[in-house]
């Protein structure tokens, strides 16, 4: 075992001087991209890219990895939801990085790059220096600035306009959020949170290299990338071969089946009001609240926080930050304050615009809130009824 140990240790040290030298590849050396497939965890759902350096002369064979974040960091759950997560770039084994996804059963994709010996040692260097613990760490961001798209980046950053991306193998340019709806069924609580919290950023068109903040569609655009005039893929290889990880659903755990138990839920309590000339105010309290609170979110995402796909959100006319104030008007009291008609009018009338913006396409809402739009409309219609009485 003390062999061993000493052994390991003297691994380490020579592995550790290599590289702080910047070693010079051989001509077997290859750098190639690493596509992993997507897996059942939300920070999985889109699948994984990654550098691999490899030269069996000198004993290398290292994965650099864009995609490292640590839960442990310090205020990490608040730095991501004001847009100012912290990830970095790692440097692992091949083995290692391959056992994970031989644990979770995702597939692993190769493709080699047709790099000479000088491009292959300009992007090591490049790895090597971005390595540097001052230089690691980077301003992630899901849609401009992640582990996938940075491949791109890299890619024009060291090669320039000798590397074009031919954007005809797309049917069309998709926006950001087609893109992710790719990958994650409408009806699910993950997308129906994305899709609340994304503002109508995200439903521009994105650019040819901007598809590729999604593995697979880096992985398809380097098929279609080209390098001074020639193909950047030498050849592609399978690594790990195991089938696509597939979206389990059912239906009554669904975001649209609560919703709509909840819009009928609210019809049936409206109609025994109207049979009993009264008014639920637990229930009118609870809408009104919960929708605030939510819309509160949603502003300060917009306004306080440094997401990109956040700004400009619009669900926030239906989930109106007011409401949460107006709640505590509307309950303590059975008597309807003589404003409360017109506020409500006023709500409606937003609805109506998140309707219109819906259609002339300045931001795509989620399906699933039609239920919620109805429930509410039912609502502060029946509010303004009993105002009357």
């Amino acid at each position: 075992m003390r062999r061993r140990l000493h052994l390991l240790f003297f691994c380490f040290i020579i592995g550790k001087f290599l590289f702080a030298q910047a070693p010079q590849l051989t001509e077997n050396a290859q750098v190639s991209l690493l596509t992993c497939a997507a897996g059942d965890e939300l920070y999985y759902a889109f699948g994984h890219s990654a550098f691999r350096v490899q030269d069996p002369a000198l004993g290398i064979d290292v994965v650099y990895n864009y995609g490292t974040f640590d839960f442990d960091q310090p205020n990490f759950y608040l730095n991501f939801t004001k847009g100012r997560m912290i990830y970095s770039l790692s440097r692992r084994s091949f083995e290692a990085f391959l056992y994970e996804y031989e644990l979770e059963k995702r597939w692993v994709k190769e493709q080699i790059l047709d790099l000479s010996l000088e491009e292959r040692n300009q992007l090591l260097a490049f790895f090597e220096e971005n390595y540097l613990p001052e230089n690691r760490d980077y301003l992630y961001d899901p849609l401009l600035n992640n582990c996938s798209s940075i491949t791109g980046d890299i890619l024009k950053q060291q090669f320039g306009d000798a590397i074009v991306f031919d954007g005809s193998y797309l049917d069309k340019q998709y926006t950001f959020r087609q893109l992710v709806r790719q990958f994650m069924a409408v009806n699910t609580w993950s997308m129906f949170g994305i899709d609340l919290a994304f503002g109508s950023p995200v439903d521009r068109k994105a650019t040819v290299q901007e598809h590729m903040f999604l593995p697979y569609y880096a992985m398809e655009q380097l098929r279609h990338t080209s390098l001074n005039g020639k193909p950047l893929i030498k050849r592609e290889r399978t690594i790990l071969d195991y089938s696509e990880h597939l979206q389990q659903s059912f239906f009554p755990l669904s975001p649209l089946f609560w919703f709509l138990m909840l819009m009928a839920f609210t019809a049936i309590i409206t109609y025994f009001d109207y049979k009993h000339k009264t008014r639920s105010r637990w229930l009118d309290f609870s809408l009104l609240f919960i929708t605030g609170l939510v819309g509160t979110f949603l502003f300060l995402l917009w306004v306080a926080a440094d997401h990109t796909s956040t700004p400009y959100n619009f669900n926030i006319l239906w989930a109106f930050p007011a409401n949460a104030i107006v709640a505590f008007a509307l309950v303590f009291q059975d008597k309807i304050p003589q404003w409360a008609p017109k506020y409500l009018w006023t709500a409606l009338g937003l609805m109506g615009i998140v309707l219109l913006l819906w259609i002339i396409k300045v931001q795509i809402f989620s399906p699933v809130v039609i239920p919620l739009l109805l429930t509410l409309a039912i609502r502060y219609l029946y509010i303004i009824r009993y105002s009357k009485l």
